[in-house]
């Protein structure tokens, strides 16, 4: 088993189905949600998942695509990066 640590964001007006969309396309994918904390204030809904995907399941790329399908269907950003990349990118 090939095995990417992520972080799934998303981000926008709060509505009914967004965790249960999102964590059915990954669980779809074969992904396991490690830690999730989500927040709504006011209207505005935003979640941080730590995610591991099964690679032999479901490549990088494929969860990226299904994600960002979920992200249109609910009018969401929706974004996953590996968490070396997320790591990198936000050492200071």
């Amino acid at each position: 088993m090939k095995e990417t640590r992520t972080v799934v964001t998303v981000l926008g007006k709060d509505r009914s189905r967004i965790v249960a969309t999102i964590a059915t396309t990954l669980a779809d994918c074969g992904a396991n949600i490690d830690d999730i904390q989500q927040n709504v204030r006011d209207y505005i809904f935003s979640m941080t998942m730590l995610v591991t995907l099964d690679e032999d399941v479901a490549p990088f790329n494929k969860v990226q695509e299904r994600l960002a399908q979920n992200g249109k269907d609910l009018n969401l950003q929706v974004l996953i990066q590996r968490e070396d990349v997320f790591d990198f990118m936000y050492n200071v």
